[in-house]
This record gives C-alpha cells, structure tokens and sequence, in this order.
C-alpha cells in the first residue's frame, strides 16, 4: 500500500549542503559505511555527476548533503572542510562512537580519536573523508534533543 505524502514546500527550509569530491564512487561508499546516510537519487550530465546522501526515510525534514564531481576536477582533493570545519552526525549511544571509530581506524582515516568533552560537545570522534572533509561523530551533543524540545515535533 502506498502511503501518500504531500511533498509541496509549505515555507523556506535549510535542504542541504553540497560539497566537491574528486572520486563520486569512493566518497559515497565512505558515507554509506561509516554514517547513517544513504543514497537518494545519482545524477550525472555533461559536467560530470553528483548524488544526495540522507537518512533513510527521512521524510519529515527532508535534508541532503549532495556530493558533485565535476569532470573537470576529477581525481584531485578537494576538501574544504578542514582542520575544524565539519558535518556533524549525532548518534544515540555512546557505544556507536566507539565503533565507528573503530571502522573508520581500519579505513585509514580516522582524525579525531573518540573523546568526552562533555558540556555541549560530548563524546565524540571524527573521520577524514577521501577529500580530506572532516566528518563529527557525536553521542549526547544533544543537538537534536534540544532543537527538538525548543519547537516540539512538527512536519
């Protein structure tokens, strides 16, 4: 049975953030084997190609990060998200930092070794994506809890 959403753009909302990768395939399977993202929809055009990443099933505050690969920049690094600019990806438990560090250790790209911060930030660890992007993984940053108790669930 299919279940009828209505996809109409009440107000302006934040969608996504896009960032260059020199290598499409390589950064999609960095974000689909160590963060909660999957693939929505894959373009490509004479320019070259790009994909949007989220979580899946995420309906109610539809959010992307479109990854493109310019044909003219294939191949090079192009990270911009660097030393301390980074995505933030919170997580629920504790445990879940620790073993995404632990695959990203094995991947070769671990940054930031997990560490409670505590206050606002944390426990948290970071990867390098294969451009050098730094990516944040989080357990009780409370971001989204606290974003969430402020306005209360609303579509």
């Amino acid at each position: 049975m299919e279940v009828l959403v209505n996809t109409a753009l009440m107000s302006a909302r934040w969608t996504h953030v896009a960032l260059p990768v020199g290598d499409l395939d390589r950064a999609i399977e960095f974000y689909t084997k160590l963060t909660p993202l999957v693939v929505v929809e894959r373009f490509q055009d004479d320019d070259g190609e790009s994909v949007w990443l989220s979580n899946d099933k995420q309906v109610d505050t539809p959010f992307v990060l479109v990854l493109v690969c310019f044909n003219k920049d294939r191949g090079k690094q192009l990270g911009l998200l660097t030393p301390f600019a980074h995505l933030g990806i919170e997580v629920p438990n504790r445990s879940d930092v620790d073993e995404l560090a632990d695959r990203a250790r094995e991947m070769g790209c671990l940054h930031w070794e997990p560490t409670d911060i505590g206050g606002q930030v944390g426990y948290v660890c970071a990867f390098k994506d294969p451009d050098g992007n730094v990516i944040e993984i989080s357990h009780d940053q409370r971001v989204f809890s606290s974003v969430r108790r402020l306005w209360g669930e609303q579509s």
